[in-house]
């Protein structure tokens, strides 16, 4: 991850998510990856990316990709929870 990406971004930024799927499919060589930066709270949101917001970023190899970008409610396992269902429905659209 270049810090470049980070300081310009934040760690919990679309393109951080977008950085971290890219490396994943090369550091793995493998054909579709996904990736979650977020805010699960309680604490560590501002005005700008509350606690619940959560960068999504899948990838196919081919470049295919689908990202989001929602603020997910509940508390710190119920927005950990709701992430990884997220993640598993982008990777089903991004496959069908």
């Amino acid at each position: 991850m270049p810090k470049a990406l980070l300081e310009e971004f934040g760690a919990v930024s679309p393109e951080v998510a977008e950085a971290m799927a890219k490396g994943a499919l090369e550091r793995f060589g493998a054909d579709v990856a996904v990736s979650i930066t977020g805010i699960a709270g309680p604490d560590g949101g501002t005005e700008e990316k509350p606690v619940g917001y959560v960068c999504f970023h899948a990838l196919l190899a081919d470049g295919t990709a689908i990202a989001r970008s929602p603020v997910i409610p509940g508390d710190r396992a119920d927005i950990r929870e709701r992430s990884g269902l997220v993640a598993m429905h982008l990777l089903r659209d991004l496959l069908s």
